[in-house]
């Protein structure tokens, strides 16, 4: 696990940590945008299992291994620099969907994610994204309902339609919106602030920034899973233990970089 964070303000260090290794790289961030309506799926694994399916060390939760499905809008996504013009080049790829189907990995001393299927709304995105940063992007059909605030019935629906299949959920509210606990599962799989990626034989980083989550669990239904259950061996035996929702956060996103040898001891 990451550095232990100091008792008095454990998430603030964490996410304090996140911001001082982000701005550490010349030229960072890259990106500004916001994630809205955020809703994360959770599945137990086992994970010698899992770790067949995936390139890099698996981080565990006191021996136990997990997958998330994260169910999101990004909106307004515009580089750092350029100002009004950049973000009009940025506008077509600058609003749409995401259902991103993450694990949970460490290189080296660093915790982070490495995302094992991604499909958004943005065909254009969907083609970019595996150029650039080595994400594995597919282009879906994405419904979403994700605004509590905006639903009478304070429930959230999702429906992702793809050539392998498709995947619907409904979920409500718990409780009321708060921070993740010290060390607890819900911190260990929310906050998060580097992904690893493998496209080939090329292996990238990036790093993210943004404020602790302000969430709450949530009760899900899966109502179709086809589009996982088709293509993926793990899936078999996975196990949902619960779900977090968020209104969202504003992020920064950094650069993809380089991980010149898996054998190196840092980044």
């Amino acid at each position: 696990m990451s550095t232990a964070p100091l008792p008095e303000a454990p998430i603030f260090d964490e996410t304090g940590a996140a911001k001082e290794r982000l701005l550490s790289r010349r030229g960072e961030p890259l990106l500004y945008a916001n994630w809205d309506n955020v809703l994360f799926i959770h599945y137990e694994i086992e994970p010698d299992e899992l770790q067949r399916c995936i390139p890099y060390p698996l981080d565990l939760y006191h021996g136990r291994a997990f997958v998330s499905f994260v169910a999101f809008t990004m909106r307004g996504m515009r580089p750092r620099l350029g100002g009004t013009l950049g973000a009009l080049l940025f506008k077509p790829i600058a609003t749409h969907h995401f259902l991103n189907v993450r694990s949970y990995v460490r290189h080296k001393s660093e915790a982070g994610i490495y995302f094992m299927r991604e499909w958004l709304s943005n065909r254009l995105a969907a083609w970019l994204g595996p150029w650039s940063f080595g994400l594995p992007y597919q282009f879906g059909k994405i419904e979403y309902r994700n605004d509590f605030e905006q639903d009478h019935e304070h429930a959230c629906r999702g429906h992702v339609e793809a050539n392998d299949g498709s995947f619907r959920y409904c979920a409500t509210l718990t409780n009321e919106l708060g921070s993740s606990a010290p060390e607890s599962l819900d911190e260990f799989l929310l906050e998060r602030y580097t992904a690893f990626t493998q496209s080939g034989n090329r292996r990238r980083f990036f790093r993210i920034w943004h404020e602790p989550w302000q969430q709450v669990a949530a009760k899900v239904e899966i109502v179709t899973d086809d589009l996982i259950r088709a293509t993926e061996s793990w899936w078999r035996d996975a196990g949902c233990v619960g779900a977090n929702y968020s209104p969202g956060v504003n992020v920064w996103m950094g650069w993809p970089h380089k991980i010149r040898d898996i054998h190196e001891s840092t980044l």
